[in-house]
């Protein structure tokens, strides 16, 4: 099965967030039409999709802000796991990544998600001990 790796464009927010759905178990605050759609506007080139006989089957979104490089969202369709599919997106977002002169990427996994962590490990990727991450979710259109 052939794999085309590009930029989603505006008009697939609705089947990025399916996807999400499907083959994302943890949703986040911002996995919405109006979250996607403003990641597009800021950088049209920061998801990627993978497509494969005309259906999404993959994404990654490939964060980079000038100083530190991140990769998001890698999410693939169960019915195509284990096809080399994350690995395609995972390589394309880090040539992406070394064109815009990232030295360094990190990326967030689940602690629990043994699959995951196997996957990343096999891609070069080392876990840093020690590290924890903070979130605070942000009122929407709150006064400033």
């Amino acid at each position: 099965m052939p794999i085309a790796i590009r930029s989603a464009r505006s008009d697939e927010v609705d089947l990025v967030l399916e996807l999400w759905k499907t083959g994302q178990p943890v949703p986040s605050s911002t996995d919405d039409h109006d979250g996607v759609l403003g990641l597009l506007r800021r950088d049209p080139t920061a998801l990627f999709v993978a497509e494969a006989e005309g259906q999404l089957v993959g994404t990654l979104i490939v964060g980079w802000d000038g100083w530190r490089a991140g990769l998001y969202r890698l999410v693939v369709s169960p019915k195509v796991r284990r096809t080399g599919v994350a690995k395609q997106l995972v390589e394309a977002g880090e040539a992406r990544l070394r064109e815009l002169g990232a030295r360094r990427i990190s990326c967030m996994v689940m602690s629990d998600h043994d699959h995951a962590n196997a996957f990343w490990r096999a891609m070069g990727y080392e876990l840093l001990d020690g590290v924890g991450r903070y979130i605070k979710d942000l009122p929407r259109n709150a006064a400033v």
